[in-house]
């Protein structure tokens, strides 16, 4: 099915801070609006006021301003801007096309029977940026088991250097980290001949340092709550070794100012299904022999497992059930704890808006390379949030995006989006099987509203019962310190073993952002290839909703259709 240009006239992003429909050239104006009010002090987002409204509110702000102690000329410069912007009365377009992307859709083929379709777009947003910096990840069959992938999102900064290295070395590192604890990942001859010659740089005194990764509990009841503990640990400490050999500078230009990224990763796993039969006797003393299994079993009706790591503004986004859930955490200078562990550490944050920068260089706080700057690198940590989730049918989306797209839409828009655009794509397809037609004049903006965004009950939600298996919290190190700074168990289920899974001969692929594959979106449709097609439609209509929103960032969007998005 081929969507024309007038398909794009009628995608409109639900607003999640006054509830209403805008089109995607009008975000940024609308959001600018919001912003402008609240900083004016009016607690209405969407209150219209005139101009003498505008104008006694900030001869009011100014005038309680004067007569602080402590005058703050940025604040008065705030209000200043904010009233001219108000007043300015801009008049958004009727209408314009939205941007036409770089690099089509493309889908990936993936033996994983817990996803329908994947699929990834990307645009390096030529107006604001000269190179395409982000990289993903696409791994089939991961450590040579079926029904596993590992799938990850690069988005470089200041060079695609540490980019590229990240996405070709980091997924090598991590499986070598699952292998020792579980031997049902294998490595081929040629990913153990790679790991080897890092034998060199990861010295002895080097791996005194990682000591406190592999350390067990000393609780044996942790150990029984804390069954996904060790892929945390495997995530934490295969990040910290990427970051070292990142500091060997490999292809770097700059002799101070190397490249570095953010980085998002998911490994998906799906859990065995099995009937247990026995007494109640059996099952306690099989419990008892495989606690400590790392391919221990969840909950019953629980399909498969996603753990998740992120560091820095690359995040992954869930929906289920129709709500969204952010599985990942900002590391950036708006965190308020990020903020506080930069200061606290003797780091410095500059005065530019809108949060301010790391060492008046970086917006993130978090992330992998930047060692030519020792300064920057102080506060600048290799440590991913991690965590834990189940899946079942009733999981819909997996998002994971670069900075461009969460730049300019929340967790809440993004989810509207897909939705919408999504059953837009499945009504089309009806329509062409039913009318041999494709119905280009149709309103197919979902009616969406609050229950199905974004909010702390959603997140709760997924909380109750087996939905949050494991979090961590922080692993603070530095080069002359590592210590372990607690972990928080959100909820966990008492572990049952499983049986190791089937291998599968087929070797694991990594596609880096410029490989080839095959173009999606394009020629017949069929009920074998529409899961395809509509992940390649939705994920293009992400980035260009991304691009006419005012992304000035390049922009990476990779979507996974799991199970339950034909319930949709």
């Amino acid at each position: 099915i081929a969507c024309e240009n007038d398909d794009s006239k009628r995608i409109s992003i639900f607003c999640s801070a006054c509830q209403q429909t805008i089109y995607p050239y009008h975000l940024l104006y609308h959001k600018k609006t919001h912003k402008a009010l609240t900083l004016l002090g009016f607690a209405s987002p969407q209150r219209k006021t005139d101009n003498k409204t505008l104008l006694a509110q900030r001869q009011k702000l100014i005038s309680k301003l004067t007569k602080m102690p402590k005058y703050s000329e940025t604040h008065r410069q705030k209000i200043d801007y904010s009233f001219e912007f108000l007043m300015d009365n801009h008049t958004p377009t009727s209408y314009c096309d939205l941007a036409n992307i770089n690099n089509p859709s493309t889908f990936k083929e993936v033996n994983n029977s817990l996803i329908k379709a994947l699929a990834i777009c990307q645009d390096k947003n030529s107006t604001w940026q000269g190179d395409m910096e982000d990289r993903f990840i696409v791994l089939n069959n991961y450590g040579n088991r079926s029904d596993t992938c590992f799938l990850g999102l690069v988005d470089g900064s200041h060079g695609v250097t540490a980019a590229e290295t990240v996405a070709a070395e980091l997924p090598l590192l991590f499986l070598d980290q699952l292998a020792q604890t579980d031997s049902s990942y294998k490595k081929s001859k040629d990913e153990q001949q790679i790991l080897d010659s890092f034998a060199t740089v990861i010295k002895a005194d080097y791996r005194e340092k990682e000591k406190i990764f592999s350390e067990k509990p000393g609780n044996d009841e942790t150990d029984k709550t804390n069954t996904y503990e060790w892929i945390h640990k495997a995530y934490a400490k295969s990040f910290w070794r990427m970051d070292r050999l990142l500091r060997l500078g490999r292809n770097e230009v700059s002799k101070v100012r190397w490249s570095g990224c953010s980085v998002v990763t998911c490994l998906v796993e799906r859990i065995p299904s099995e009937e247990t039969d026995g007494t109640e006797e059996e099952e306690r003393k099989h419990s008892e022999n495989t606690t400590h299994s790392p391919s221990a079993r969840t909950a019953k009706g629980v399909a498969g497992l996603l753990h998740i790591a992120n560091i820095g503004n690359a995040h992954a986004v869930l929906c289920k059930n129709g709500k969204s859930h952010c599985l990942s955490k900002e590391h950036s200078t708006s965190n308020v704890s990020e903020r506080e562990r930069i200061l606290q550490n003797g780091g410095n944050i500059s005065i530019n808006e809108p949060d301010g920068l790391v060492e008046g260089y970086l917006r993130t706080t978090r992330g992998l390379g930047h060692h030519g700057d020792p300064v920057l690198k102080r506060s600048f940590i290799p440590v991913p949030h991690t965590i834990s989730v189940p899946i079942d049918d009733t999981c819909q989306f997996l998002i994971l995006a670069s900075n461009g797209l969460w730049e300019v839409l929340d967790y809440n828009e993004v989810l509207a989006l897909t939705l919408t655009t999504f059953t837009r794509y499945l009504r089309m397809y009806e329509s062409v099987q039913q009318n041999g037609t494709s119905p280009y004049v149709c309103q197919y903006l979902m009616p969406l509203t609050e229950d199905n965004l974004n909010d702390s009950k959603a997140t709760e939600d997924l909380q109750n019962g087996t939905e949050i298996l494991y979090s961590n919290t922080d692993i603070i190190f530095c080069d002359k310190l590592a210590s372990y700074a607690g972990q928080e168990l959100l909820k966990t289920v008492s572990p049952v073993g499983s049986k190791p899974l089937p291998q599968f001969e087929e070797d694991t692929k990594m596609h880096p952002s410029n490989c080839k594959s095959q173009t999606a979106g394009r020629g017949r449709v069929t009920a074998e290839t529409l899961y395809d097609n509509a992940a390649s439609y939705v994920s293009e209509q992400l980035v260009k909703t991304a691009l006419a929103a005012g992304s000035r960032d390049n922009i990476t969007i990779l979507i996974v259709l799991l199970n339950g998005c034909n319930k949709i």
